[in-house]
């Protein structure tokens, strides 16, 4: 009996233990480029223990690889029609290593107006007005789960940029709301880094003042638990989106993939995790939790 619950310890410190990959963004501060990063400058802890990392590899040139999804809202106001070229601009000027989609938000799903291709005319092509109404299931944070669900495992990093007001129409306007906390872990568990964009909607909400933020803070906690990053201008939707698609695409040049030895656990679930570095001017943005198993 002993032995057999030696071995079930062992065996499942050994199943805790195996490598888990994210993608982690090098930011400079101050809007300055951040310095080429090396593995012996990255540390990862889990609580106050220090994590082994395993490997640290640039995701620039051949190792570009990258899927990339731009999900339009289908309740984003008509104001968003004069942004279209900005979003077909950037999707034109993507490398030959980007497979790009185009996927629309209705009804709690992900619509694809065009599948993951590397011809970025014809994703450009696909992007239209938004239908600018709202389905009885119209929670952006079902479309990415949807979106995930749907997504075909591979060894190219999957990103989102997700272009929306943020607000949970099915699920309210609870700060603690449990719809985006379920997308979060869904994208941690699947290593999806989530950018959002915020758009204004139509509807009664979008002229909430209590409902826009709250719309605007789980856009945030969404692109920040996952290791992207959440863009507004106030309350409406931007008179320009190039800015902020630029740094997007800054940072994605600025990405690296990262290996490490999680925490040991008695068994699979989240962990949560802490990036840090020791080189000046340099922070290392990350999803917080990982999927341990």
């Amino acid at each position: 009996m002993a032995r057999t619950f030696s071995f079930l310890l062992f065996a499942g410190l050994a199943l805790a233990q195996e490598p888990v990959q994210i993608v982690v963004t090098a930011e400079g501060r101050h809007g300055r480029t951040a310095p080429e990063v090396g593995r012996g400058d990255v540390q990862v802890y889990a609580g106050k223990e220090r994590l082994s990392v395993a490997d640290w590899i640039p995701l620039q040139g051949a190792r570009a690889d990258l899927e990339l999804c731009l999900m339009i809202d289908e309740s984003a106001g008509s104001s968003l029609g004069s942004q279209l070229e900005d979003i077909r601009q950037f999707v034109r000027t993507q490398g030959p290593a980007t497979a790009v989609a185009i996927g629309y938000m209705r009804n709690g799903t992900t619509v694809f107006a065009q599948a993951f291709t590397t011809d970025h005319q014809a994703a450009a092509k696909s992007v239209r007005l938004p239908l600018s109404t709202i389905g009885a299931d119209a929670s952006p944070y079902f479309a990415l789960e949807d979106l995930i669900k749907k997504w075909t495992p591979s060894n190219a990093r999957h990103e989102v940029i997700m272009i929306s007001d943020g607000i949970d129409r099915f699920g309210g306007s609870d700060p603690q709301n449990p719809y985006v906390q379920s997308a979060i872990e869904k994208a941690q568990r699947a290593g999806i880094v989530v950018y959002s964009i915020y758009a204004s909607g139509v509807g009664h909400a979008s002229h909430s003042l209590w409902s826009v933020t709250i719309g605007q803070n789980f856009l945030s906690q969404l692109s920040e638990g996952t290791g992207g990053e959440s863009y507004t201008q106030g309350f409406q939707t931007p008179i320009s989106l190039t800015p902020f698609l630029d740094e997007i695409e800054h940072r994605l040049n600025s990405q690296y993939r990262l290996t490490f030895i999680p925490k040991a656990e008695k068994k699979p679930g989240m962990q949560r995790i802490r990036l840090r570095t020791e080189l000046p001017e340099v922070d290392l943005a990350g999803q917080e939790r990982v999927f341990v198993q």
